[in-house]
């Protein structure tokens, strides 16, 4: 298999090497990949946990059990307002 990489990108390559942490182009190459794949399965994992808790607020609104966005709004403002407030007690 043929790659083509960018100058930078084999730079960095050959860096590696010298460094002596790799002993050649297809070690650095296959660490590469294999982040490459921890990090897209890491990614797909924390979706499907995103997509669940999206289903899970979904059903929650179909059974009435929403809170008015206005409301948290609110809270979250008047929180923030009380944290200014008492930095600027503790000055």
């Amino acid at each position: 298999m043929n790659i083509s990489l960018t100058p930078e990108l084999e730079q960095l390559v050959k860096d590696k090497v010298n460094s002596g942490r790799y002993h050649s182009v297809s070690e650095v190459m296959g660490e590469a990949l294999r982040l490459l794949d921890e990090r897209d399965r890491h990614r797909e994992q924390r979706l499907a946990e995103l997509k669940a808790k999206i289903q899970v607020g979904i059903e929650e609104l179909e059974r009435g059990e929403g809170i008015d966005g206005d409301e948290v709004f609110a809270e979250i403002e008047e929180d923030i307002r009380r944290a200014e407030a008492k930095l600027k007690c503790n000055k």
